[in-house]
């Protein structure tokens, strides 16, 4: 008697998740936050158009790494999350600069006091300041949000929460997207 209980709940279960519409994607979001390839999102040429004021480097577009695979990051020095990926973005920038450009953009802050944190901090990854409108596509709702982004402008990774960048894992992205 149990035991059929037991299975008659679990069939229950997997109906629900199975046929009810959404669930499936909100559990694999929950559990499974990084894009499928197959699923993912292209960012588009007018997606790419962001004016970017340069911190420790040049001023440039985001236009300017499309076709190219990028790690874009969008950060604040309010944010506590933020600070704490710091150090695993750096290790990461440092081992893979080579392979894919990093895009750091400060979001809601002083242009000093990013300056002050990079310094205090001796970071080195290229950090800017967004002077023109966000996409929707890839604006931020939380901070930090990370995206990993193909040469062919496919969303690979979106990661909406601090992590550590620099796994073993984030690196076999890297190396397969560049290929």
């Amino acid at each position: 008697m149990k035991k059929n209980i037991i299975y008659l709940v679990l069939i229950i279960i997997i109906g629900v998740i199975a046929f009810v519409p959404g669930v499936k994607e909100y559990l694999r979001d929950q559990f499974f936050p990084i894009a499928t390839i197959e699923n993912a999102v292209h960012v588009s040429e007018e997606d790419y158009d962001i004016e970017l004021k340069g911190i420790n480097v040049p001023s440039t577009n985001l236009k300017t790494f499309k076709n190219k695979p990028v790690f874009l990051n969008f950060w604040g020095t309010w944010c506590p999350p933020c600070r704490k990926e710091w150090p695993s973005i750096q290790k990461l920038y440092d081992s893979r600069k080579g392979n894919v450009d990093f895009v750091l953009i400060a979001m809601n802050d002083k242009e000093e006091d990013v300056k002050k944190f990079l310094k205090e901090n001796n970071y080195s990854v290229p950090v800017y300041i967004a002077q023109s409108p966000i996409s929707e596509k890839i604006l931020p709702k939380v901070f930090p949000t990370t995206f990993l982004i193909d040469q062919h402008g496919r969303i690979i990774i979106k990661e909406d929460a601090s992590r550590d960048w620099n796994t073993e894992t984030v690196h076999q992205f890297i190396d397969n997207i560049i290929k």
